[in-house]
Formats: C-alpha cells, structure tokens, sequence
C-alpha cells in the first residue's frame, strides 16, 4: 500500500511539473474601461514567468481583490496567458436626497466604505445604509431611513443615490440617575458628556441622543466610581420617549455596591531584573494600605513602573494587575513582563468633530515609526485631558498585522467650550458687577479667545486675552493679552488713574509637571489728582511707561486642573522691571492643596502672599501697591483693606493670606441641585514707602462664611455670605456676593 501512495505522490509531482510553461504572451479580453497594461499589472506575474495551475489560481484572487471585476477567467495554453474579466461600474456620483446640510453630506460620503471614482459592489450596500443611520444618529436624527436607488449612466459607470428620512431630531428632554448612586445626580451630570437640551444649548450636539456617547457616558460614571472605591459598580442605561417621538428621558441604573479598600499591594519581577531599582514602589504600597481603591492611583503605579524602567533602560516591558478580593479588600500583585520590541505604525485619531487633527497630533509624544513608549504614551493622553476642552480622552493600543508594529487609536469625546461667567457684588461701600465670555477651542485648534468686562462705582476695566497652544509650530504657547482700566475718584478722593497694557508670553513644561511661563509686557498709565487728593497720590502724579519681563514657575500634581479633588498646585512668581519710570520689583507665591476626605467631603487649604519693592529710593506706585483679591479675603471689598492715607486706600508693599474651605457633604444631600460650602479666610496688607500713612500692620483681618451653589437651568449660581472675626476700623466689609455661570 505505501509502495501505491509513492507512486501516485510521484506521478503527480511530474505532471505538476511538465504542466509548468514560461509565458511569453499576454492577451486580456472583456475589459471596456480598464486597460489591459493595468490588468496585467493587477495579475501580479510578468513575461518569462514560470507559469503553473497554482499560478492561475493566484492570478484569479489577485484580480478579483481589486474590486474592479465581478467576473474573472483565466487559462494558459501554448505559453499564452488568457485573461477575460467582466468589470463591476464605477460610481460616478454619490447623492444624498433629503440631506441640506453640506457638513452632514460631506461627513456621509467619507464614511461609507464606497466612494466616488471607485467600483460599486452591490452587497456593500446594505452596510453602507447601516452606516448611514448610525452617522445620523449621532447628529440627532434618531429616526432616520434611508433606502437606496441605482441609476445606471451610458459610459458603465453609475449613480449611487441615497433617499433619506431624517424625521425629527431625538433631544434629551431629562437626564435622571437612579438606583444606589451615592452621590448627588449633580455631580454625576457634571461627569457624563450627554446634556439636557436647554435654549441656549443650541450649539452642542451632546443634546441629541446617540447611543455611542451613551456608552461613553457609562464608561465615565464607572471610572469616576472606580476611582472613588466602589469596585464592583455596575452602571446600566434605559431611554423611553416621553410625549413624543421628539423627546426622551435617558435614565442612568446605578448600582454603586460597597466601598472596597486596598490591602496588600506587591510587584513580580523578571529574575534578571534588580528590585533594588524598583524600591520607590514599596513607599507607595505601604501608604496605599487601608486607603479606598481607586483606578487612578492604580494607573499612577504604572506610571511610575514606566519611568523607573525607562531610566534603567528596561525597554518593551508590560505590567498585568492580577487581583484578589476578599470581604471589601483587594490585594494586587504588579506583574512585569518582557514583551517584544514595538514600533508604532500608524495613529488614528477619531471622534474629533470640531477640533483639528493637526492640534492633537501636536500633543502627542509618541509618533508615527518610532519605538513604542507607554509612559509617553500615557502622558500624551493626560496631555491632551489638561486641555480642558475634551469630555474624554481614551486610546487602544493594539498589534497591527505587520511583525512589531503596533496602531494606536485615540478617541476623542468633544465638550462644550464657551463659557458664560457674571459677578456681583454688594456691600458696605457700593457695588460691582463682572461679565465675561470666553472660548476655549476657537477655530478647532485649542485657541484661548476671552474678554471680560468689570464695573465698579467708580472703575471700568476690559481685559482681552488671546491664547494659541502652538503658535508657528514652535511647540510653544503663546499668551496675548490687552488690558484698559479707568479709576475715576476725582469726586470722592481727588484722582484719576488711566492704565493700558499689551502683555505677549508663552508657557511650557519644563519638567515632568513644572511648567515655565516667561512673559513681556509695555504699560502705559497716567494719574490725575484735585487739591482734595492725598498727598500719596499728589506725590506721584504725572505720567509712566514700563516695559516689564515677569516669569512664573508652576509645579502642578493635582488629580485634575478642574474640580480637584487630591494633590497639590504651587506658583512662584516674579516681576522684573526692564525699563521703567519707577522701578518695582514684584514677588509672589502660591500653593493650594486639595484633600478629599470621605465622599463629596472635600477640603481645601491655601497660602497667597506678594511683595512689591522699590529698586530706587522712589516709592512704589499706587498702582502697584498690593490689595487683596476677593477670593483671598472674602468680607472685605477690594481694594479697601490695609494702609490708608487720610480718606484714601492706597494698598501695601505685602499681602499674604491663609484660606481653607470645606464642602459639607450630607446637609442637603436630599436636595440634589444644591451644595453647602464652609470658608475661613485670614490675612493682612501691610507696608508702605512713607510715614504719612496710617500703617496698621499688626492688625491681622479674618473672616468665615458659607456658600450655597445652586444648580439652575442657565447653569451654575452661587452665593456667598461672610462676616469679618477680626478687621480694622478703617476697613470696608463686603458681606454678600453674587456669580452666575454656564457653558455652550
């Protein structure tokens, strides 16, 4: 029997071989709009070829994966190669009928799968309606339909039309959370991408339901419970009509569980790997023991695994989490592997609507070709989330075909930009009011446009900021901003002040997460005074031009520059005089640190202090004396606390304050639209340059307040009421303040 087999494995292997020919002859039939030249390069063999019947069959697959032939035949004879091919029509137009809309049209026609000038497959057309619905879906047409039409044109080419329904527009008439949520239906609101639809909504298309951004909506109520120790939350949704086909209710099923807690935390190394190197981590698993779980503090101990390993040159390396949970801990175990050596092949960016291409590929650190790096990786994702214009920011990496490579996608989830701000506030001494609009994505491209105009009783002051991420491609921010105030007193204290500044500066990161902002700016300011004016403004009246150069290092590890909850901000800053009427030095630092306690219990403290010094033996300007902001030490009106020189405020060479705040959590946690916040504010102004001055220096003011922040339908609205504990009697108290604000 195997004598048989060898025999027939032999007789074929000869008759494989004497079928084998050398081509030397081509000849192409059936074709009437491609050439045969091009048919016989889509074949893939050429003259001299050694031709044999697997080499048909290759020819065949190769022709028919052009898309270009619904009918291929091929046969070799007398060294001549026979092809005869029955061509697919090409599409000619694409048409959309029902569709006005050119933006809505142009997104259409790049997503289905057949385009213009390329060969119509009849069984894609199903799938492209498909994906004609689910594009109108996320543009609000939630009940769409679309069927299609061939029409067949006399030079074998077609129409492929489109006849849509759009139907009307699905909105998201209310957003509700139910279940065992925990927290505020507020604050999870403020987590999600989906809005309700309000009038002055009418930009956004977060208002329209889309079942993609719904599952982006879940994805980010379960890391923000993640990351608040409920490891086992479960998030559900359901959407029902309300009224009529026009209007829904999205409802968010919420099932938050118990609160777990770390435990145990370890790293597994390589055996060729020196845990010495890897020290630092046994700092941090011993301080995480006990604390709430939390997903962020999890990827941070990643973070930190990539940076110690791309300082010691460990490259390719990958770490698995393996958990253990018991009762309501969780032991983990960092797992590091070798991985083979990746090179990044191609970078996709998608859900970029309004934002350009261009602007978040300038973000990332990691580009196309070069070698993979998880740290880079991650920190152009947090790069891009610090923009503050994005609702999210996730990414895929993943094994492209090719040996080594990798593709990455970014999925971007756009938000609402512009925000709307107002002020108000009344006291003892008057009255003012702020309005402000502001863009922070203008023209797709991560551009910072802001204006903002302030009345006072007796001050106007309009500011106009221009702010560009990477202006001429430098990698580098550029900061404009012009500035006008006018302080008219003449009638209450004998002066008037005019001041106008063009500033122009840049900001970068230096380090990891210290970030450096030089800037230059030219001044122009003039003062007036009456015979009724104080002798510190009467000294100094007259005309000055500064050109100034001011810097500022910030070194940032808050969880998030919106609504922080944990770590830290601290801001060192100096200003410099180049050129000046009267030379000034200005100091400043900055720290504020944010600690979240329990559940919505969030307290915060902070430390403000200035310095203004005279380089001459001049004093140092009114205009440039200190004050303290309103923020700082609440109670008091700006401008009217400190040194005063006969009925004047004139300010002080120094300002610092302390400042902490606390939400409290639970005394309206049955009302969902409100919050209660608790404040102490302390500090002094003190120091001048003369002795005519009243200088109570040794005065320290204080003050304690609440603030209540509602939750309107034209957005965010808070009041706030301190009494001063300790002032002087030359201080002016303002108990109430007013803000409203919103975005669109």
């Amino acid at each position: 029997m195997k004598l048989i087999i060898k025999l027939l494995l032999l007789i074929f292997f000869i008759n494989s071989i004497s079928f084998a020919e050398i081509l030397k002859e081509f000849k192409v039939e059936g074709n009437k709009r491609i050439s045969s030249k091009t048919i016989i390069l889509f074949s893939k063999v050429k003259i001299n070829d050694d031709i044999n019947e697997s080499n048909l069959n290759e020819i065949i697959k190769e022709l028919y994966s052009t898309n270009f032939f619904k009918d291929v035949k091929v046969s070799f004879s007398n060294q001549i190669l026979k092809i005869t091919v029955k061509e697919n029509p090409v599409i000619q137009s694409l048409i959309f009928n029902g569709i006005k809309k050119k933006n809505i049209i142009s997104t259409l026609k790049s997503s289905v799968e057949m385009k213009e000038k390329n060969p119509f497959l009849k069984n894609k057309v199903k799938s492209d309606e498909t994906q004609i619905i689910n594009i109108l879906r996320s543009n609000g047409f939630y009940f769409s339909k679309v069927e299609s039409e061939i029409k067949k044109n006399d030079n074998f080419t077609v129409d492929l039309i489109y006849n849509v329904e759009l139907g009307k527009k699905a909105h998201i008439k209310k957003i509700k959370f139910i279940g065992d949520k925990k927290f505020k239906s507020r604050k999870l609101y403020s987590i999600i991408v989906s809005e309700e639809n309000k009038f002055w909504k009418f930009i956004s298309k977060n208002k329209y339901l889309n079942i993609e951004r719904i599952n982006l909506d879940k994805r980010l109520l379960k890391n923000f419970y993640l990351n608040k120790g409920y490891y086992q939350v479960e998030v559900n949704d359901a959407y029902s009509s309300i009224l009529d086909k026009e209007n829904f209710v999205l409802t968010f099923n919420i099932d938050a569980g118990e609160k777990f807690f770390f435990n145990n935390l370890s790293i597994d190394l390589p055996n060729d790997f020196d845990p010495k190197k890897f020290r630092k981590l046994e700092k941090i698993f011993l301080n995480l023991k006990g604390e709430k779980y939390n997903l962020n503090k999890v990827e941070k101990i990643l973070d930190e695994i990539d940076k110690i390993s791309l300082l010691e040159n460990y490259e390719f390396l990958d770490a698995k989490i393996l958990e253990n949970i018991y009762d309501n801990k969780i032991d983990l175990t960092f797992n590091i592997i070798e991985t083979k050596k990746l090179y990044v092949n191609k970078i996709n960016i998608l859900g970029n609507n309004i934002t350009s291409e261009e602007f978040i590929r300038n973000q990332l650190l990691v580009d196309e070709g070069d070698p993979f790096n998880q740290l880079l990786h991650n920190k152009s994702i947090n790069t891009l989330k610090s923009k503050g214009i994005f609702g999210s920011v996730t990414s895929k990496v993943y094994e492209s075909e090719e040996n080594s490579k990798t593709d990455i996608d970014i999925i971007i989830e756009e938000k609402a930009t512009g925000e709307i701000s107002a002020a108000a506030g009344f006291g003892t001494d008057g009255s003012s009011i702020s309005l402000g609009i502001k863009e922070n994505n203008f023209n797709g491209k991560g551009i910072v446009l802001e204006t903002n105009l302030s009345l006072g009783e007796d001050s106007v002051r309009g500011l106009l900021n221009y702010s560009h991420p990477n202006f001429a491609y430098s990698e580098r921010a550029l900061n404009t901003s012009l500035e006008s105030t006018v302080t008219d007193k003449l009638t209450t204290y004998g002066y008037k002040s005019t001041l106008n500044r063009v500033s122009l500066g840049t900001r970068y990161e230096q380090f990891d997460n210290i970030f450096f902002s030089p800037s230059f700016s030219i001044s122009d300011e003039s003062l007036e005074t009456t015979s009724s004016a104080s002798s510190a403004y009467k000294k100094q009246e007259g005309s000055y031009f500064d050109t100034l150069f001011s810097y500022g290092l910030t070194y940032d590890l808050r969880n998030s520059p919106y609504q922080p909850t944990d770590g830290f901000i601290s801001r060192w800053y100096q200003e410099i005089p180049v050129t000046s009427d009267d030379s000034t030095i200005i100091n400043g630092y900055t720290f504020t640190n944010y600690k979240e306690l329990s559940d919505d219990l969030i307290i915060s403290t902070g430390i403000y202090t200035r310095a203004a010094n005279s380089l001459s033996n001049d004093d140092v300007r009114v205009s440039k004396r200190l004050f303290a902001p309103k923020s700082r030490l609440r109670g008091f009106e700006t401008g009217k606390v400190g040194p005063k020189d006969g009925s004047d405020h004139v300010g002080g060479n120094y300002i610092t304050t302390l400042n902490a705040s606390s939400t409290v959590p639970y005394l309206f946690q049955t009302m969902e639209n409100t919050d209660l916040k608790i404040f102490l504010d302390v500090g002094n102004v003190w120091g001048v340059d003369y002795s005519s001055s009243i200088d109570d220096s040794n005065k320290i003011r204080s003050s304690s307040g609440i603030a209540l922040e509602f939750f309107t339908p034209i957005g965010p609205m808070s009041f706030s009421y301190a009494e001063t504990i300790t002032k002087a009697d030359t201080d002016v108290t303002e108990s109430f303040r007013f803000q409203l604000g919103t975005t669109f």
